[in-house]
């Protein structure tokens, strides 16, 4: 993986300004630790650093190559699944290669195939190809999103970026927040609407989207989503066929020169994908795969079983590597580092993010660094085959709003008034959540039931997945480590989309198909484990330090979140020995301690970042 930016401006020699260029590929550094490289022609200015994962030696970016008189030059961050394929493909029509890279497979690719090159990818990826004779730049992320490419656009003017630092930048574009950048902090956040950067003119291409900047402007198109079908096979081909996908696309993307391990919690989806990695390292004679497991210091005290965290990971994962025989790497945190992190996530992502579980993930990624440099996570299971309890949630399925974040109104009372009458934060969720609905793409004949499981698919694969692969993204990357998600292959998610909601349930369990398509993968007993998220510290220890942490923000005058919260109200609850937020208020962890801590992160990025609002 990698972290890549650009400048095109027409009306400016770019060659002149090679400082800022420099400046916006720097902020990108710990995506990319290994190299870095920078290209400007006239209007356009490319940057890049390198996390090295497949021909070190020779995949240096941006890339260059010409045919004839024209020249094509490329800033690349993803991994291509299927580049094998399209290499053998490339060289049957006369290309030849110089490198084993993926990279120079995908510009290669788009000299060849021109724009249509993107429905031909397999892989997770965000691009920025400049075609020299064209004066054009094409622009592509792919289908679920899993990388990240955010951009502005004024004035003719054209900034992007893996991450928003590196067109903040940028000395023309200002850090500022209006009224829909504040709604997706305090009433949205820490999940994002798809495509808001929630910087004013910031703005982030969506999953399946690719966009051409040109004299005439920008221009941005679909390029794939979900289609609702009729669903053609029984339950034993349903789950044969599942099986199918999933150890296709595990292999393909075990495929690395570098280290790769994968993230055990001893759970359905991370125990899946470490077995088919073990069987494949076993059969190519690689030796014994590492895993690796987070927990926290004295959560065996103090954990308490409730509907999100039904068990604890601990005695899983110890079933599953004495299992497979895996080398397993037990990784523990403190609070104090914990609390820290916090600090840490919030300028990974360059806005508050999800509290703890951010910070926690990070320093688990971390560690695993230490060792190696991909690694391969269960994420986005529980949306694509219906996991979560609010799947299954009498109240979730009946509520007018999105399943994670039933507890607006109590989040809206902490609020200060001034703010909640200029952003308006019932009315602004209500509208994204009419919004995500109106995208449904709907199944003719299908039942008041399975139309609603359909749009609960919808709002958890297009709304919620984003924020945890955001997440994934920008803590691994913080730490230049690579995580790969096989369950967002989007042949896998095209498929399981469109299985009706009776049969992914099969067996009356959640994610019942899933189950059923790794009979003989898995041990019994860990195929019907129910489900339990990435854990989160239980020490109170945590807790008081996030409640000291608030009260002293709120000690402080100078305070720029002062004047979006009620500070009575969160100074009473900071205090207070009760905790009102006992369920979640967010997802399935982010309860009391993770609103506090969240506070505490909105406070950092106001301070660090400067933020003016307008």
């Amino acid at each position: 993986m990698c972290g890549i930016t650009g400048w095109i401006d027409w009306r400016k020699d770019l060659t002149g300004y090679p400082s800022i260029l420099e400046n916006m590929t720097e902020t990108l550094h710990l995506r990319g630790p290994d190299a870095s490289g920078t290209w400007i022609s006239q209007h356009c200015a490319l940057g890049h650093r390198r996390l090295s994962v497949m021909d070190p030696e020779n995949g240096a970016q941006p890339m260059v190559r010409k045919q004839g008189d024209y020249t094509y030059t490329i800033v690349y961050n993803g991994e291509l699944y299927n580049a094998p394929e399209l290499k053998k493909e490339l060289e049957l029509r006369g290309h030849q290669f110089r490198t084993t890279c993926d990279t120079e497979v995908l510009l290669v690719a788009f000299m060849e195939w021109g724009r249509a090159c993107v429905d031909r990818l397999n892989g997770i990826f965000a691009f920025a190809a400049w075609n020299d004779q064209e004066q054009s730049l094409y622009l592509v992320r792919d289908r679920l999103g899993v990388k990240p490419l955010f951009y502005s656009h004024q004035n003719g003017v054209l900034l992007f970026g893996s991450e928003p630092k590196s067109i903040l930048a940028h000395p023309d574009f200002k850090a500022e927040v209006g009224a829909e950048g504040l709604a997706e902090i305090f009433a949205v956040g820490p999940a994002r609407t798809p495509g808001h950067g929630v910087y004013r003119n910031m703005s982030e291409l969506k999953p399946g989207q690719c966009a051409v900047f040109d004299r005439n402007g920008l221009s941005i198109r679909t390029y794939w989503k979900l289609e609702s079908k009729p669903h053609p096979d029984d339950i034993a081909a349903t789950a044969s066929q599942v099986q199918q996908l999933l150890s296709d696309t595990s292999q393909r993307q075990l495929a690395s020169d570098v280290p790769i391990c994968t993230l055990l919690s001893g759970g359905l989806d991370s125990s899946a994908l470490t077995s088919l990695a073990a069987a494949h390292y076993k059969e190519s004679g690689q030796g014994p795969l590492h895993t690796f497991s987070v927990d926290y210091k004295d959560n065996d005290k103090h954990f308490k079983a409730n509907i999100f965290q039904p068990n604890s990971d601990a005695p899983w994962i110890k079933r599953m590597t004495e299992h497979l025989g895996t080398e397993h790497h037990y990784i523990e945190f403190d609070t104090p580092e914990l609390v820290e992190s916090l600090k840490t996530a919030v300028f990974a992502r360059d806005t508050p993010g999800m509290a703890d579980v951010d910070g926690s993930l990070y320093l688990f990624c971390r560690e695993i660094k230490k060792h190696a440099t991909v690694a391969i996570s269960g994420e986005a299971a529980d949306e694509i085959f219906g996991g979560y309890p609010w799947f299954h949630n009498e109240e979730a399925l009946s509520a007018n709003t999105f399943p994670w974040s039933l507890k607006l109104n109590n989040r809206v009372d902490l609020l200060a008034p001034d703010l909640v009458d200029w952003i308006k934060p019932v009315e602004y969720v209500s509208n994204r959540y009419q919004q995500a609905l109106s995208e449904v793409p709907r199944l003719a004949g299908e039942t008041q039931q399975e139309n609603r499981m359909r749009e609960m698919s919808y709002l958890n694969i297009t709304r919620f997945m984003p924020t945890l692969l955001d997440r994934k993204d920008r803590m691994s990357m913080a730490v230049g480590l690579e995580v790969r998600v096989p369950f967002c292959d989007h042949r896998l998610v095209e498929y399981v989309w469109n299985i009706p909601w009776e049969i992914k349930t099969s067996g009356d369990r959640e994610k019942g198909i899933l189950r059923k398509a790794l009979k003989g993968v898995l041990p019994d007993d860990v195929l019907t484990r129910k489900k339990s998220p990435y854990p989160k510290t239980h020490n109170p220890n945590y807790l008081a330090a996030v409640r000291k942490w608030v009260l002293e923000i709120l000690d402080d005058p100078s305070s720029p979140l002062l004047p979006f919260i009620d500070v009575k109200k969160i100074r009473a609850l900071a205090s207070s020995d009760n905790n009102d937020f006992d369920l979640p208020w967010f997802g399935q962890l982010m309860t009391g301690p993770q609103l506090f801590a969240y506070l505490a992160q909105v406070d950092t990025w106001l301070r660090t970042y400067k933020i003016s609002i307008r």
